[in-house]
């Protein structure tokens, strides 16, 4: 490219990064949860939830967390502020954000409708931020119990490293091979 073609084209340029989206912030709400904008806005059925992902070639995540949870501002104030993994994972996944404590109704897999609270004990999830992640598809899940539903979780806070490795272990499927231990160990090699 010339000098010439290239200052031609340089208001053009700026004029498309100036109608790029500015770096989104997480947002505290009324909650007391960091709301990342690009989460999934859902009408919280979950069977629903991960067709959508599915369609758009995603993997569905629910991300539990709970008011005033130290590691639940470091997932999203570190995190996902690294923009390797908020791309990463917006490419990637759908991530539900669910409240440990809520009581918005949410329907599960089997079509049964609970609280966010009466999931969260349905599903065993007990640490703040926890990343339930589920399968591609939800064909046979709603006949499992709730703990096979899940491919993998991250109980609890994961440094920045190991937080975008969990992500691609799902989206790699690395699960059907090994634990994320393994996949970790073999990542470093």
């Amino acid at each position: 490219m010339t000098r010439r073609a290239f200052v031609a084209l340089a208001p053009a340029v700026i004029a498309a990064a100036a109608q790029l989206p500015a770096k989104a912030e997480p947002v505290l709400g009324d909650d007391g949860l960091y709301h990342e904008p690009w989460f999934l806005s859902s009408f919280l059925d979950l069977r629903d939830d991960l067709e959508t992902a599915a369609t758009e070639g995603k993997r569905l995540a629910i991300m539990w967390e709970l008011r005033g949870c130290p590691y639940c501002r470091e997932t999203h104030l570190v995190n996902f502020a690294d923009q390797e993994i908020a791309s990463y994972i917006r490419a990637n996944f759908q991530v539900l954000q669910l409240n440990l404590i809520g009581s918005r109704k949410v329907v599960d897999f089997d079509g049964k409708e609970a609280s966010e609270k009466e999931l969260a004990e349905k599903y065993a999830i007990r640490f703040t931020p926890t990343f339930q992640f589920f399968p591609s598809s939800s064909d046979g899940l709603a006949q499992k119990e709730p703990m096979a539903r899940e491919v993998a979780r991250a109980p609890g806070y994961l440094k920045p490293r190991h937080f975008l490795a969990m992500f691609r272990f799902v989206r790699e499927q690395a699960y059907q091979h090994g634990t994320f231990l393994e996949y970790l160990s073999a990542s470093r090699g």
